[in-house]
């Protein structure tokens, strides 16, 4: 369907409604015209959006999706019956070998170097806080938990730098936008966990953790999907 707010905010039609406001937030932070984006695509997003967050709206679109993709598959099954391809079939097998090694070459460049910084940075979150939990107006322990917020950020530009120095193949297209959207949520929670140590408002401290789950979350599907990735 044209316009898709699931593929407008590159998210899962069975998304939960915390990615789908998640995603969404991050896209409007890359595209908003103060970052250099273009009000087209902030009303697309905002189109998606009060589509996807209205749960009786996503119904409705949901069921008008399925009839829609119904008959959209039936056009495809036939024209599958019907296509005579053995004309292009040399052709068609060098460029899926072509689209196999550009991302087999992205996974090993991109998206592994990636994952293992994006672990490093999610994992030792719960023990950090522990930690600081002990007396979080010990200086020894703010300052060990701001050495640790510190030391994330560094690790979180990296990422980002390692994100952009390859385009992502038109193959892994959705599961490059999943993996931005990790690393947006990622740094998100730094961010709310930093705005902590400077005030000690607990909100700050609940939002973070919080956005830390779900980038955790999505993090595991990810290492699922990367099992199952394949060149169609």
């Amino acid at each position: 369907m044209k316009n898709d707010p699931y593929q407008v905010l590159g998210v899962s039609p069975t998304a939960s409604a915390v990615e789908i406001k998640f995603a969404y937030r991050a896209l409007v932070k890359r595209h908003h015209p103060d970052a250099g984006g273009d009000k087209k695509t902030i009303l697309l997003l905002n189109a998606a959006w009060k589509i996807l967050g209205d749960p009786e709206a996503r119904r409705t679109y949901d069921q008008k999706r399925s009839k829609v993709n119904s008959v959209v598959q039936e056009a495809k099954e036939r024209g599958i019956r019907n296509a005579q391809a053995s004309d292009a079939a040399h052709a068609a097998q060098g460029q899926s070998a072509a689209a196999e090694n550009a991302l087999l070459m992205w996974l090993k460049e991109v998206y592994i170097p990636i994952d293992r910084l994006l672990g490093q940075v999610i994992n030792p979150l719960p023990s950090k806080l522990r930690d600081l939990s002990a007396d979080p107006y010990d200086d020894y322990l703010m300052e060990a938990f701001c050495s640790y917020l510190k030391q994330s950020q560094n690790k979180v530009k990296k990422v980002d730098q390692i994100f952009r120095s390859v385009p992502t193949p038109i193959t892994a297209q959705n599961f490059g936008l999943s993996l931005y959207h990790c690393l947006s949520q990622v740094q998100d929670g730094l961010n709310e966990l930093e705005r902590y140590t400077m005030g000690y408002v607990d909100n700050y401290l609940h939002d973070g953790r919080e956005m830390f789950r779900e980038a955790k979350k999505k993090r595991l599907r990810l290492q699922e999907e990367r099992r199952r990735l394949t060149v169609s």
